[in-house]
């Protein structure tokens, strides 16, 4: 009796009630979101480290990233034309495929800053299908929904983390550069996988129909003039311009973490790198925990306080890690779950928040603007990021707490939104 009441509440968890109600496009992108997940959390923890043995040096990972940016901005800005033209099905497709296939392709053979570069460059085509992925994903889906389905999209994502201590395990037993090699070649394989079942099983939809059927015989010249009247009119939404400033703040943060945490606690806090694969896997417990067990129970309270909430948490951590003493791995669990609890509460509201403030026929063409602006805001904070971790590992570090603060501030200021429904 125990074992089926247990099985009742699972089956009429808020969680997978959502899953089961949502047949079509968001469920066939959930599913297949380990897919991606997996052998990108068995790559992230030591993708600076494949380049640091590779002879790249801090500033010259910083420019690695601040370039690509620059090339990012192109393709997101020309993503939300390429969504409309070709419809979100085929442009989620294009991007996936070179932006991810090839592009680990390229990581595969790299060993020097040129390589590194056009690898980079080649996964700048990612933000192709970025637009086209948000769209298939939430464009037919209640309004209602929209946390709900973020955080199946986290959750997905987490329980790829589980499988980051096969990359520990295989480097301590054969070296880091050659296992990074495999993994990039196993990652091409699944994200061509992940593209022609999603191509496959999705479908495209109404306001993606639409669009294509409005633009099908307008010219690329006239579609770009259409942004003379968008980008006053996302200026003008000032509810718009803070959930994105929040955004950009986000990226930014997340851009250093990923690419300084590890060479900070390998060659600051003297942790060995094989270490570092199971950072992620607490990291993924307590956010799962956390998602299943509590973010339902906190819908009560909306986006602003959660959000909030969050972001005093990664200022807070981010200071922690700061101060921290050398060889201290305990306070470094301790940061990882506070960074697990920040991104339970922040992430999926901040992604759901952003959908509820675009106008819905607007959507490929506004999120491809923010995007753009995103990504070109960010652009500088790569290099910039790569010289003050030169000058002191610490300082990149120093300058997220920073932009967290005055995240917090912005959010401050936030309207909880209005749901519609379909």
């Amino acid at each position: 009796m125990k074992q089926a009441g247990l099985v009742g509440r699972f089956r009429h968890h808020p969680l997978i009630v959502l899953l089961r109600n949502n047949r079509g496009n968001p469920r066939t992108i959930i599913l297949m979101e380990p897919l991606w997940g997996i052998p990108f959390n068995l790559i992230v923890p030591f993708a600076t480290l494949y380049m640091h043995h590779r002879g790249i040096t801090d500033i010259q990972i910083g420019l690695i990233l601040s370039i690509a940016m620059i090339m990012q901005v192109l393709f997101s800005f020309s993503g939300g034309i390429i969504t409309d033209k070709l419809g979100r099905k085929v442009s989620n497709l294009l991007g996936d495929f070179l932006g991810w296939t090839l592009a680990c392709l390229v990581w595969a053979i790299s060993d020097n800053f040129w390589l590194f570069l056009i690898a980079a460059l080649i996964n700048s085509f990612e933000q192709i299908n970025q637009t086209a992925w948000f769209c298939l994903l939430v464009e037919d889906a209640e309004e209602k929904d929209m946390l709900g389905i973020y955080t199946w999209v986290s959750i997905g994502g987490l329980v790829a983390v589980f499988f980051a201590p096969i990359s520990g395990l295989l480097i301590h037993h054969f070296t880091l550069v050659p296992v990074m090699r495999v993994l990039y070649l196993i990652f091409a394989t699944t994200m061509l996988i992940k593209a022609l079942i999603t191509y496959r099983f999705c479908r495209e939809t109404r306001i993606g129909v639409e669009r294509r059927i409005e633009v099908k015989d307008m010219p690329i010249k006239e579609m770009l003039m259409d942004y003379k009247v968008l980008v006053p009119n996302f200026f003008k939404n000032r509810e718009l311009l803070k959930v994105v400033s929040v955004g950009i703040i986000l990226h930014i943060t997340n851009l250093v973490n990923l690419n300084f945490f590890g060479l900070y606690i390998t060659q600051r806090l003297g942790i060995a790198d094989q270490y570092l694969a199971f950072f992620p896997i607490l990291n993924g417990l307590v956010m799962l925990i956390f998602m299943v067990a509590i973010q339902h129970r906190l819908e009560a309270m909306k986006f602003k306080i959660p959000i909030s909430g969050g972001l005093l948490l990664f200022a807070s951590c981010h200071l922690l890690l700061i101060f921290m003493p050398i060889e201290n791995i305990s306070l470094i669990l301790i940061y990882v779950f506070l960074l697990a609890i920040a991104h339970a509460l922040v992430i999926p509201r901040r992604d759901a928040l952003l959908q509820l403030v675009i106008h819905k026929k607007e959507r490929a063409r506004m999120m491809s603007l923010i995007v753009s602006i995103t990504i070109a805001i960010a652009s500088p904070f790569g290099y910039l990021a790569g010289l003050l971790s030169s000058l002191d590992r610490r300082l990149p570090f120093a300058l997220t707490f920073c932009l967290f603060i005055v995240a917090l501030l912005i959010v401050s200021r936030l309207k909880n939104p209005e749901f519609e429904e379909n």
